[in-house]
This record gives C-alpha cells, structure tokens and sequence, in this order.
C-alpha cells in the first residue's frame, strides 16, 4: 500500500516538472504591439521615408565630383516582412533625372548605378556614368535667393521630359552640321566656337544631364537674368522656358539657345554692346574679342560661374568703382528735392547798381557774406569778370543772363540721367584694351586731364587741353615711342584736309612770313612743316605715341588756355600744362640710364631737334569718361562735350539695336580719294602752279 502510494507520487511530480520546464526547440512568435499605416508609393513601389534625416532643400544643391556614398535625404526600400533584412538605403537627389520604376526586388534609386541583385547573388554595382562637359566640375550650388530677386524664374527649372540626352544629343548634331546653325548664329566665329565645342564632345547637350537641368546651367541663367548689375540689358541674353518643353527637338534647340546666349553675354562683358565705330568714326583700341571656343571652355569648366563670367569684364579698379557706384545709384530712392537754390534771371546789373540778387552772387562767387549789402562793388565786379575770362566770355563785367548761367552750372541731373552716364562710360571702358600696362598714360578727354600711372600708382597727373568738338580727340591706345625736344610740326592730314584745303587763297608770301614749308617725304607724300622755334604749334617739346590720326601730347605757346575750366580748342591734339615736368616722370620710367630733369629740359631749348628713343615704351590710352569715382570715393560727372554719352543712348533706344554690336562697314575707297585730292593740291602747291592754301596759319599762330 505505501509503496503504491509513494509510486503515484513521484510520477505526478515528474509529469509537473516535465510540464513546467522551457523548452529550446520551439520558438513562440513575436507579439505585435501595433501595425503602422502603409508606406507611401513611388513610381508604384513603397517606400519608408527616415524620419531622421532633413528632407531636401526646394532649390539645388553643390555637387560634388567625389563618389557619392549618402545624400542629405535618403528613402529605404523594404523587403517583405518575414524574414527582416537589412534596409537598402537610396539617394534622392533633387537634381537627378526622374527615378525609373523599381524591380519588384530591393534596389539601389541612384544615378549611374544599376539595381541590385536579389540578395542571393553578390551587388556588382554598374560603371558610374561618364560626366559631360556640364558636369565637369561642382558648380550645382543653389544660388542666393536675392540673385533671383527681380526676375521671374518660374518655368525655367522645372523638370525636363519626354527625350533621353542621346536624343537630344542627336538632334544638336542634326543641327550643327547642316546649314540650320548658320540661320541661328550670324557670327562666323561664334558658329566656328559652337562647332568645334559640341563635336568635341560628341554633340552631347551642354546644359542638360539626365533630361534635367545641371546646376551649371541653373547659376549660369541666374546670371543672365542679373545682367544689369553689369550694366547691360537681360533682354539681350534670351533663356528659353526649359520647363514648358518637351521633346527632343524643343529641348535641342533650348541647349543652343543658352549657349548662343552665353557667348553674346561673355562678348558684351568684353567689348562691350556697341560696336565703338557706331558711336565715333575715330576709335581705335584694337580687337580683344575673346575666343568663343574658349568661351564655352571656361564656363562648361568652371567651378564659379560667377567669378568665370566676372573675368570678362574689365580689371581695372576704376571699372569696379563704376558698378559699385551704379548698384548704389538703383538702391537709392527716387530724385528728391531740388539742390542748391538757383539765381533768377532778371534785368542785366551794371557796376554801382543795386539788386537783390548781388547777396547771392557775392556768396557763390566766393566773397564775403554781406545780405543787407544790394550794390554790385568793385570785389564783385572783379569775381564775374574773373568767371568770365574762364568760360572765353568777353569780360565786360556786365552781370546778364550769360553770366547768371555760368553762376547756376548746369541743372543738376536726374537720378536716371546719372546712371546713363555710369552705364555709358561702363560701355566704353569694356572698349579699351584688357592690359592697361604696368606704365602707362590715361588722358581723360572730357575731364581735361592727364595722370601718369606706374604700377597701380598715380605718380603724377597735369591740366590739358583736348579738341573741339568740331575737331574731337581720338580715342586711341597706342606706345609712347619717342621724346622730341624743339620738335618740327608736320601738319596732320586732318588739318590738311579739313581746314587747309578748305580754306584754299591766294597768298603768295605766306610761306616766308610765317616759316612754312612744303616737303615731300621718302614715301613720295607732299608734307607741310613748320620748323622749330618759339612759335611752332608744339611748342618746345613733343610726346609721339604713332597712331592712325596722327594725335599727340604736346607744349604749346598758348599757356593762357589752361585757366579755362572748358579746355577744348585744339585740332585734336593735347597739349600739356606742364610738358617739361611730364618730360622728366616718363624719361624716369621709360628709361634705364639717368635722363634730364625738368630744369635741363629747359636749358635744351633752342633750334636744334633731339630725339630720346624710349626703352619700354609706356601705353598711352586716351579716353573719354564723363563719370568717374575720385580717390575719395565720390561720383564725379562731367559735360559729355562731343556727344557720346547722347550717341550710345540713342542707339539703345532705336532700331539701331538691333546691330549695334556689329561695326559699321569702312569706306577705304573714300579715304582713299580724300588724301589723293588733298595730295593732287599739295603738288601743285610744291610746284607753284596753284592758289596758295595757308592763308589759315595766320589765324592759327597770331
């Protein structure tokens, strides 16, 4: 009986211990706490978004040319729940063509790489894609929001369908190498730049990868759009609404466009957008046109478009200060009120009357503030015949309208008459040539000036007198060549022409009374010369720099011009305040052995030509800058004396546009029947034969 019971009681403990244990060959399932809502879709697939990560930015970002192994925004693809496998991450880059749809397995949504395998099999990624010339460099920044400020870009970076880049790529090629390009571009070399660059590579589209937009071309029409802080027109510089396009030969034409677009702005930048013979028959700065070839080149390669584009314009820290000053001028409110209170006219006052206006003209002339004082005195009398003799008026003294004019100035400009005038000498800067020389002379016509520059440094700067308008100095660059103390005055041909000839009377003494003479040179030309001496035209020592209009700096007998405010009364040439101090400052710097100063220059004078042959030969640029940035900073504004500024707003404002950038065609065979004339006349001068002409040097020496 006990041991029934005992039997009983050890199988019952052992059937509760064979119960109680856990056992190791069967799992229990996972507990599901919650199911979450289904990804969203794209392209059909789902897929999670990590939540951990900022989501793109709108606008594009830089790319970089190193292997790309993760993107600020990333998806992740999952595989079917049972079992769990590693997330696949993907890259989703806002500047990357559309995602293709996905395999039905995990895969990889990234540029130039293909899907990956099954799990089973081992990811062999695909060659990374070969980069265009667009793509050349990281230029896929997104640009400032106020670089888009003012403009309209909607449309433009919007993405691009309906046509693969070979597509595309064949239907540039399509175009460039049949007769269509020539009806696009009108300018031979830029078609020539066109061509060689697309053939180079392989006709593939230049602004587009992967049917979108490259970053490049982003920034590049961003800079279009902001091309009147470079002082030119963005309607000028057409960019085609990418974003409305679709199809192959639409997009094709979109890529020329740009490019075509491209090359007329860096053009602009460097030249300029008027051709400088449209604006003065007598410019000559020679050809800096850049390369188109090169063009394409730079951009397509660049990592700062801006700073690629910037290298067009001109270096020279006074260009700078001008587009400076014009970004001021158009943030600046409209035109306030009126300046300076202006004198009234009124009835002529004569010495000992009395007017009311005497107080204010006393205080603008300079003299001592007397308000309650109505008499025009003697001091005042003084002062206005004074502003008179400076402004060749006839000091009379008499106080009449004339003389209330030269008080008042001109009116002052409007805010939009200041910045024409920045915008035109902004033109005729990109005129003159890129290499201004490391010494150098800049004569500034309209500001009556001259100022000597060595190594970025005024070292000198002088008074001169330019040409009238009806004889305006030429803009020229050209080499200082030589020095010539007591220098012989060939008379230029211009002068021969336009006031010899035409001034053609008898006179049979002229010759001996006034020194001329009549020469005929080794080139077989008839010459008229006048000796040195006292009264030759140059004065005791002249400066040639050989140019086409035979202009040159020079000393003159008629130092009296000189305290004229308004100093425009030669034939072309400039004569120089002070010509033995500029003497000294360029034989110093043109050079290598000790030369004479001033003073030994002085004692060189008599009837005995010399000749200094300069060694390094300093540019000589004469220009014609009616607004300018002083050394302090401030906007100066002078007289546009020969019409300039007049000529290059007319032609923005009329048809004339259209052409503008294109140079007027020469007429050599008028100038050519011009001089042999002027020649035929002069024979039968030398020969006696004919009516004397020179009867006009009389009036030009008394």
């Amino acid at each position: 009986m006990r041991t029934g019971r005992f039997l009983c009681l050890l199988a019952g403990t052992v059937l509760a211990v064979t119960v109680g244990a856990p056992s190791t060959s069967i799992s229990a399932p996972d507990r599901i706490e919650s199911v979450p809502p289904p990804p969203p879709l794209i392209n059909g697939q789902r897929i999670i978004i990590r939540r951990d990560v900022a989501p793109p930015p709108r606008r594009y970002q830089r790319r970089s040319t190193a292997p790309r192994t993760a993107a600020p925004h990333q998806v992740t693809v999952p595989a079917p729940l049972p079992p769990r496998p590693p997330r696949q991450r993907a890259t989703l880059d806002t500047n990357d063509a559309p995602l293709p749809p996905p395999p039905r397995d995990r895969a990889t949504i990234q540029r130039g790489v293909a899907p990956l395998p099954p799990p089973a099999a081992a990811a062999t990624p695909a060659p990374a894609a070969a980069a265009t010339p667009a793509e050349a460099a990281p230029a896929d920044s997104a640009p400032p929001a106020a670089d888009t400020a003012g403009f309209d870009l909607k449309g433009i970076f919007d993405k691009l369908v309906g046509a693969s880049d070979t597509q595309i790529g064949d239907r540039l090629r399509a175009i460039i190498t049949s007769k269509r390009l020539n009806k696009r571009t009108g300018r031979p070399d830029e078609r020539k730049g066109i061509e060689s660059f697309y053939a180079a590579h392989d006709y593939a589209p230049l602004w587009i990868k992967d049917g979108r937009l490259t970053g490049r071309a982003r920034l590049t029409i961003v800079r279009l759009k902001n091309a009147g802080a470079d002082g030119l027109d963005p309607a000028d510089y057409p960019v085609p609404e990418f974003g409305n396009l679709n199809g192959a030969d639409a997009i094709a034409a979109a890529d020329l466009t740009l490019t075509e677009s491209v090359l007329t702005f860096a053009r602009h930048l460097s030249v300029g957008r008027i051709a400088p013979r449209r604006v003065s028959a007598e410019v000559e700065y020679g050809n800096h046109t850049p390369d188109p070839a090169d063009i394409l080149k730079q951009i397509s390669t660049a990592n700062d478009i801006d700073a690629a584009f910037d290298s067009y314009n001109p270096p020279d820290a006074d260009f700078r200060a001008l587009k400076r000053k014009l970004a001021e001028l158009r943030r600046e409110p409209a035109d306030g009120g009126p300046g300076e209170p202006r004198i009234p006219g009124g009835p002529i006052i004569k010495p000992g009357a009395k007017d009311p206006r005497v107080p204010a003209l006393r205080e603008r002339l300079g003299l001592k503030i007397k308000p309650d004082d109505l008499t025009y005195d003697r001091a005042l009398y003084n002062a206005v015949r004074a502003l008179q003799h400076r402004h060749s008026v006839r000091p009379d003294g008499i106080i009449g309208p004339q003389v209330i004019g030269l008080v008042n100035g001109p009116k002052p400009l409007t805010k939009s008459q200041v910045i024409n005038k920045v915008l035109a000498n902004m033109e005729r800067w990109r005129w003159l040539p890129r290499d201004l020389g490391d010494t150098y002379v800049m004569v500034n016509v309209p500001d009556f000036s001259l100022k000597v520059v060595n190594d970025r440094r005024v070292v000198w700067r002088t008074k001169i007198v330019a040409g009238k308008p009806q004889t305006p100095t030429p803009l020229v660059s050209a080499r200082m060549d030589h020095v010539i103390v007591n220098p012989s005055w060939y008379v230029p041909q211009s002068i021969i022409e336009n006031e010899l000839l035409p001034a053609y009377e008898t006179d049979p003494n002229i010759f001996e009374r006034m020194g001329l003479e009549v020469k005929r040179g080794r080139d077989g030309h008839i010459n008229v010369v006048q000796p040195p001496g006292a009264a030759n035209a140059l004065g005791r020592i002249k400066f040639a720099f050989p140019n086409k209009f035979q202009v040159y700096l020079h000393d003159t007998p008629e130092k009296r011009l000189f305290s004229y405010s308004r100093r425009a009364f030669s034939h072309g040439c400039m004569r120089v305040e002070n010509p033995t101090k500029f003497g000294e400052v360029m034989l110093s710097l043109a050079m290598k052995e000790p030369m004479p100063d001033a003073h030994q220059i002085n004692a060189m004078f008599g009837r005995e030509e010399q000749t200094f042959k300069l060694e390094k030969r300093p540019m000589v640029h004469l220009t014609y800058q009616t607004a300018f940035v002083d050394d302090d900073g401030r906007l100066q504004v002078r007289d546009d004396i020969y019409g300039f500024d007049a000529r290059i707003q007319a032609i923005m404002r009329s048809d004339e546009r259209r052409i503008a950038d294109v140079p007027p065609p020469p007429d050599p065979k008028r100038d050519l029947a011009t001089i042999q004339a002027s020649q035929e006349i002069l024979r039968r001068v030398e020969r006696r034969e004919a009516l004397n002409p020179f009867r006009f040097f009389e009036r030009l020496f008394r």
